[in-house]
């Protein structure tokens, strides 16, 4: 079994330690200092009553052909939506039509991204988790909250499903994969929406701004029933969250934006505008907050 990891960040670090402890054979793909840091001390994990460091096998993702012969039985993209096509084609060479690949990437059409660059087997998902890259080679992963939801194709649902037991990670598979993803895409496309327009943290938008937040919630289900999909039960259970995750808890297209790095603005805000327009749905609170976000917004 040869698993790659593609992007050690928050998502994919944290999976790719637990995975390595659990003795899966693992390649991870990491860049910059992350890389290096990793590469001569291992990767650490810092959660909120323990630390851990393991050693993995990680490289640049345009340094992999001719290392094995071979194919490589699961992939998880776990990089930003914005890289996916390009991670795609860095380890293609590597991918064949057996491989099941995944991507963890925010958003609610990156399955569809990854069918039309390959005919391997694909699975939808998404994943719940508060961590992020503390400083190079170090994860900092906040609370309680972990839990990979996946679904699409059974033989690749029974694959991924078998090493995530076997790394002892909390897991769903539920028998509407869409509809799942878009329980999880309605709170981190309002929030990261929210926290990056206001500047603060996720219990501070809970506490001064909530009659907005639910407004804005309400938009991005409306949007997600035009499509089929009925969440607005979502919106109250969204609300909830944000009162219960730690009250400096923000999201990673916050921190991108506040540390002038390229984020997600288009897949996490402004798809529901555009599909908003599409589909005649009026969406003036995300319209208005995205409008301004662009200004911020590092291509």
């Amino acid at each position: 079994m040869r698993v790659a990891v593609v992007g050690l960040g928050g998502v994919g670090g944290y999976i790719a330690a637990k995975l390595v402890e659990a003795e899966v054979e693992v390649i991870g793909f990491a860049r910059g200092k992350h890389l290096n840091a990793i590469q001569s001390k291992g990767l650490s994990i810092v959660e909120d009553k323990k630390s851990w460091n393991v050693k993995i096998d990680t490289r640049e993702e345009d340094d992999l052909d001719g290392f094995f012969e071979g194919y490589f039985d699961l992939v998880l993209f776990c990089v930003k939506s914005y890289d996916l096509e390009e991670s795609y084609d860095h380890i293609r060479s590597h991918i064949d039509e057996k491989t099941t690949l995944i991507s963890f990437s925010n958003g609610v059409n990156n399955a569809s991204v990854l069918k039309s660059l390959s005919d391997s087997i694909v699975l939808e998902g998404c994943i719940y988790i508060l961590s992020h890259i503390e400083k190079p080679g170090v994860i900092r992963k906040k609370g309680d909250v972990f839990a990979a939801v996946f679904g699409g194709d059974e033989k690749g649902t029974s694959l991924l499903k078998s090493v995530f037991d076997q790394a002892n990670l909390r897991l769903k598979t539920p028998d509407n994969i869409k509809n799942a993803i878009w329980k999880k895409y309605i709170f981190i496309s309002a929030f990261a929406t929210l926290t990056s327009y206001y500047d603060n943290t996720i219990g501070y938008i809970h506490e001064n701004h909530y009659a907005e937040a639910k407004e804005l919630l309400e938009e991005i289900a409306a949007v997600a029933k035009s499509q089929g999909i009925d969440i607005g039960n979502e919106v109250e259970k969204s609300l909830l969250t944000a009162s219960k995750v730690p009250y400096d808890a923000t999201t990673s297209m916050y921190l991108d934006f506040k540390n002038k790095k390229k984020d997600e603005l288009k897949s996490l805000s402004g798809y529901i505008v555009e599909e908003g327009i599409k589909s005649s749905i009026q969406t003036p609170i995300m319209a208005r907050m995205y409008k301004e976000l662009l200004k911020r917004h590092i291509d």
